[in-house]
């Protein structure tokens, strides 16, 4: 019997690789992080994830569909994590400690999420149609803090984290992390728990935007 010698990127050669739009999607955002978005082109992450080039029109309406569907994911990653700290903390002291983590672990330990985020940020600022991203990881966060804190205070801790997050990647010198926990606690000093957060804790957070 003769064996079926399609190319890798024939209908069989898909079906064979399940996985392959989601590689595509996650090689992009390596790609991001290494050259940013003006460097990032279909070739690169053709190569990055092992496709064809091909693949990349089949799966992907352009560039820009890749890019939203690439931070789309990015920032759901980031939002899932942020509110598995939150739901985590059992009072007020440790969702302060657990907003304290999300700034010195989660945003500052990994360089490559500096600089995604970032690169979606000034994505947002130039294109609507990637600000939709950055609002609904925004209130997806603020939801979160909003377990603990009341609704004011969530802002302002939300907006501490992005604030923080721009200063890190900027700054040429090291900064001390009591800072941080000095901001976390002067910021929630006068924001009391939110009466209703165990309350509400089953209704479901805003959901991820396409």
């Amino acid at each position: 019997m003769p064996v079926d010698q399609r190319a890798p990127g024939s209908r069989l050669g898909r079906r064979n690789d399940p996985d392959r739009r989601d590689r595509i999607i996650d090689a992009c955002l390596e790609v991001i992080s290494a050259s940013g978005v003006a460097g990032t082109s279909h070739r690169k992450v053709a190569a990055r994830a092992e496709v064809p080039l091909g693949a990349m029109t089949y799966y992907f309406d352009g560039m820009d569909d890749l890019l939203r569907e690439s931070f789309t994911r990015f920032a759901r990653t980031i939002s899932d994590r942020f509110e598995r700290r939150m739901a985590a903390a059992p009072d007020v002291d440790a969702a302060r400690q657990a907003v304290v983590a999300i700034i010195l672990e989660d945003v500052f330990g990994d360089d490559r999420e500096l600089v995604l985020s970032h690169e979606l940020y000034t994505l947002a600022a130039r294109e609507p149609a990637f600000r939709s991203i950055t609002s609904a990881w925004m209130e997806r966060s603020r939801w979160a803090l909003e377990r603990h804190f009341d609704p004011e205070t969530a802002r302002m801790l939300d907006a501490l984290v992005e604030g923080l997050t721009i200063h890190r990647a900027l700054d040429a010198e090291p900064r001390d992390p009591r800072e941080v926990e000095q901001a976390v606690a002067r910021i929630t000093a006068a924001g009391s728990p939110s009466a209703s957060s165990a309350a509400d804790a089953t209704v479901a957070p805003p959901g991820p935007r396409d």
